[in-house]
């Protein structure tokens, strides 16, 4: 197969992804629930100034120091051969059926994880435990998240790569206009995420743990009441895997995009 069809065959796959785009879009363009903004409007100011803060040290405690743990839940070396036996296959056959497969292949382990973090989030949700499950929470985010990068051959401790990764998850879980400014910073940053100093790291830590407060404030503030708090914990699935499925998206694009610019 010459490089002109294999361009036919990343342009259809992109189409595909462009499509599973605006279904995520339509659903972040749909208006916040009545119940949920009633609730917020009651919520003491600290509540959410403690739940930024949850979020800002959860961050900065995996990207410190929770990446060896992380990487004892897989093997990190197995994952890149996997990625590039497969890009290899992509590479020879060039077909679209061989990019769906890739697509596929990647996607194949998040059921199991949605089941931890459904039972992660009930559990600490009948106790009464709002604020610790957010590091556990995010952890589970960030585990998949970096075996996704793994899979399509992305080193997840680069600057750059934590910015993308963070962005990542601000735009999947923005609503409205936020939204859109959202997904076009990722899709700048998806053809080079350069390397950014320590402080552009830091300043989208902030973001993001904003827009994970901002957003969760009311199931979180709700988990943390005892029994009711199964609620909030239920909620953790949900997040979960409309977070993974914009970042497998994403990164899957990435990956299009870049076999194109290797064709020019």
């Amino acid at each position: 197969m010459n490089d002109e069809q294999f361009r036919l065959a990343c342009e259809k796959e992109l189409k595909y992804i462009a499509k599973q785009e605006k279904k995520i879009q339509k659903q972040a363009m749909a208006s916040d629930k009545a119940w949920k903004n009633a609730i917020e409007s009651i919520i003491p100011e600290k509540i959410y100034v403690n739940l930024r803060a949850a979020f800002a040290t959860a961050f900065n405690i995996i990207f410190e120091k929770g990446v060896d743990v992380i990487e004892k839940t897989y093997s990190k070396d197995r994952l890149l051969k996997d990625f590039e036996s497969q890009d290899s296959a992509v590479d020879s056959i060039q077909t679209r059926r061989e990019l769906r497969k890739f697509r596929s292949n990647v996607s194949s382990s998040k059921r199991w994880k949605s089941i931890i973090t459904t039972a992660e989030g009930v559990g600490l949700g009948v106790l009464g435990i709002g604020l610790p499950d957010v590091v556990l929470f995010i952890g589970f985010i960030l585990q998949s998240i970096y075996e996704v990068a793994l899979k399509y051959g992305y080193d997840y401790n680069k600057s750059g790569e934590r910015v993308l990764i963070l962005k990542m998850m601000s735009a999947a879980i923005s609503r409205r206009d936020k939204w859109i400014a959202a997904d076009l910073e990722v899709e700048q940053l998806l053809r080079d995420p350069g390397e950014p100093d320590i402080d552009a790291v830091q300043t989208q830590i902030g973001v993001t743990a904003d827009d994970f407060a901002l957003d969760m404030l009311v199931l979180k503030f709700i988990q943390g009441l005892p029994v009711v708090g199964v609620v909030g914990g239920l909620s953790n699935p949900v997040y979960y895997n409309k977070i993974m499925e914009y970042v497998r998206l994403k990164y899957h694009k990435r990956y299009l995009l870049n076999k194109k610019e290797e064709m020019e």
